[in-house]
């Protein structure tokens, strides 16, 4: 696991010193990533750089590593599960190598392949491969967007790329000119889309893309996708069972591949047991477990981890978030690069963090809820779709102008206005933390002046994006919409910043895309069966994993911000929002901020979510964009 940095320079003839130096200074802003060493080339119009955290291949694996003919330079940031079954063919195919590392599997594969080679890869990867005789680079992502890669052009024409958006800004030729479309999205959902970046000058490499760089011009081409066309019903539900057990074993022992030491996050949902229990089947040793909780009962599943270690008999460590922890939100600003509002970023790191002290790699069981179809939110939009039945017409011009009637924070003020709405808004809708009613209250004249007209063209993006399976059914879209967005640009970036900035790797099991694919072709109506969400899931893993754990309710990984916010964070907040320099910033509008604040002080509504984004922005704000 590692981090990378790069640029090639329009004038390749730059002096040498001057950019090996500015390679090094981008490096080492994402030491967190990889401490154990550095690896840099500058040469021609290349300068390649990465940070290693040593997990296979000790001795020889450093980086940057080249082909034979000494042609093709990589750097690499994930992990290929694969690569010793590639590395045979490889072999066959007359290509030699010289160390016993994933890495060169890929640059082989790319000599042997060209751009196909992704196809060729099992795991999570962000790479750069440099052709010195054409050029070029060749530069990849991994399908489900594991693992992250920023790129940017600038405009001294040079190519810069990187693991963090830090490691551009480091390279001081990119422009800290806020996206507004993105800064409105991230308003919406509390991220940063995928096909957005914070900065207009920088973008993200999407994931199952890859790109190619010459002579100035840069090209994507997508080479995988979650695929929800429409199939039969192909096999029995017990035959479905079967094979899905043995694909979630082999997703589990493929990613146990490790020389340094190795355990899993325990949460006590399903997900993750299922994991821990499949760690417990393949392992001799007991399987390290790493839990979280809090002294708050209504957010505490530590007695669900609990149950699950003493079942598998794990070795199981335990951490107890106190508000005083809140303090870390400043490092979590400084390492998500853009504006990040999951509050549950906060336990997430500090469970790296305990964890780190026993392992270098965990496992987590993230992704099994856009897999099989697990949020609660599933449900209630299959609830809510009778509405449908009503005439377009009735929604929006009864039930919508009645909403619109109603004074803020009315009671069922938001309700009658997501009812107004057709399947897919209506799903967005309620995914949204700032939707369109919460906006007009919000935006200042200055900032929809810079929207241009653009407002809410995240949440037009994403019914783009639900339309795209060839699928009819309303679940099928849902999971694919989540799949594309939430998944990556949430949960994943999430996984990823906070354990690299504890320097720990982890392994998702749950994404392996051969086992999506799989699970792809089970119909949906075996996922969500009637209300019951991870149906399919649950049925494979009865026997496995307690049934206290498989059919209890479904908790989610929060945090108790709404207590906080109006006790260990109270002041900081109202000072942080409502200092001179945020409020002239000409963003949001003043009263509105303060009617937040003091509603949710005087506990009359839980406005956690909504002050906990603007919070986070505004610490983004000061941290990154503030000159």
């Amino acid at each position: 696991m590692c981090g990378i940095a790069g640029f090639i320079s329009k004038e390749k003839n730059a002096p040498t010193g001057e950019r090996a130096h500015l390679l090094d200074r981008m490096c080492r802003t994402i030491v967190h990533r990889g401490p154990d060493e550095q690896g840099v080339i500058v040469k021609d119009a290349a300068a390649l750089g990465m940070r290693r955290l040593s997990i296979i291949d000790l001795k020889s694996g450093q980086q940057p590593i080249f082909d034979c003919s000494g042609d093709l330079a990589i750097v690499f940031n994930g992990e290929i599960y694969n690569y010793q079954t590639l590395k045979k063919d490889l072999e066959r195919r007359g290509h030699k190598f010289k160390t016993h590392s994933d890495t060169e599997t890929i640059v082989h594969a790319f000599e042997e392949f060209g751009a196909d080679c992704v196809q060729h890869l099992r795991g999570m990867f962000a790479f750069a491969i440099y052709d010195f005789r054409d050029e070029s680079l060749f530069i990849a992502r991994d399908r489900v967007g594991k693992k992250p890669l920023f790129y940017a052009k600038t405009e001294k024409g040079n190519f810069v790329f990187g693991s963090e958006l830090k490691v551009l800004l480091e390279h001081g030729e990119i422009s800290k000119k806020i996206d507004y479309s993105a800064l409105d999205a991230y308003l919406t959902f509390g991220y940063v889309p995928e096909e957005f970046c914070i900065f207009t000058a920088v973008e993200k490499l999407a994931p199952g893309h890859f790109l190619t760089y010459k002579n100035g011009e840069i090209k994507t081409h997508q080479y995988w996708d979650f695929d929800y066309s429409a199939a039969p019903k192909i096999k029995t539900e017990a035959e479905y069972i079967e094979i899905l057990r043995e694909k979630l074993l082999e997703a589990v022992r493929i990613r146990l591949v490790s020389e340094v030491p190795l355990g899993a996050f325990l949460s006590g949902g399903v997900d993750s047991s299922a994991i821990v229990a499949m760690m417990s089947q393949l392992s001799a040793q007991p399987v390290k477990t790493f839990s979280i909780g809090f002294h708050e009962d209504s957010y505490n599943e530590l007695k669900y981890a609990r149950l699950a270690a003493e079942h598998f008999r794990t070795d199981h460590h335990e951490f107890v978030v106190t508000p005083d922890l809140v303090e870390t939100v400043d490092d979590l600003v400084w390492h998500f690069d853009e504006p990040f509002a999951d509050s549950s970023a906060l336990p997430t790191f500090m469970v790296a963090k305990m964890a780190r002290d026993f392992v270098t790699v965990v496992l987590s069981g993230d992704g099994g809820d856009e897999l099989f179809a697990g949020y609660t939110r599933y449900v209630s939009d299959r609830k809510r779709s009778n509405l449908e039945k009503l005439p377009r017409a009735l929604r929006r011009n009864l039930l919508r102008p009645f909403s619109e009637a109603l004074p803020h924070g009315a009671k069922g003020k938001n309700f009658l206005y997501n009812s107004s709405l057709d399947a897919v808004e209506r799903y967005i809708d309620s995914i949204s933390h700032f939707g369109d009613m919460k906006k007009d209250a919000l935006y200042q004249q200055n900032f929809r002046r810079n929207l241009n007209g653009e407002i809410g063209k995240g949440a037009r993006s994403y019914q783009e994006i639900a339309a795209r399976p060839a699928s009819e059914n309303a679940i099928d879209k849902l999971l694919y919409l989540d799949s594309k967005t939430y998944l990556p640009s949430d949960i994943l970036t999430k996984v990823d910043r906070m354990t690299m900035a504890a320097s720990l790797e982890a392994r998702v099991p749950l994404l392996d895309h051969e086992l999506i694919e799989f699970v792809q072709k089970i119909p949906a109506e075996l996922k969500l069966k009637g209300t019951e969400t991870k149906y399919i899931f649950k049925k494979a893993l009865e026997g496995i994993v307690p049934g206290e754990i498989l059919y209890r309710e479904k908790q989610g990984f929060g945090v108790p911000i709404s207590e906080w916010i109006n006790v260990q964070l109270k002041d900081r907040i109202r000072e942080t929002l409502l200092e001179k320099r945020a409020l002239e910033r000409g963003y949001f509008e003043p009263k509105y901020i303060e009617t937040l604040l003091d509603e949710h002080h005087k506990n009359r509504r839980d406005h956690s979510h909504a002050l906990w984004i603007l919070w986070m922005f505004e610490l983004w704000q000061q941290r990154f964009a503030d000159i």
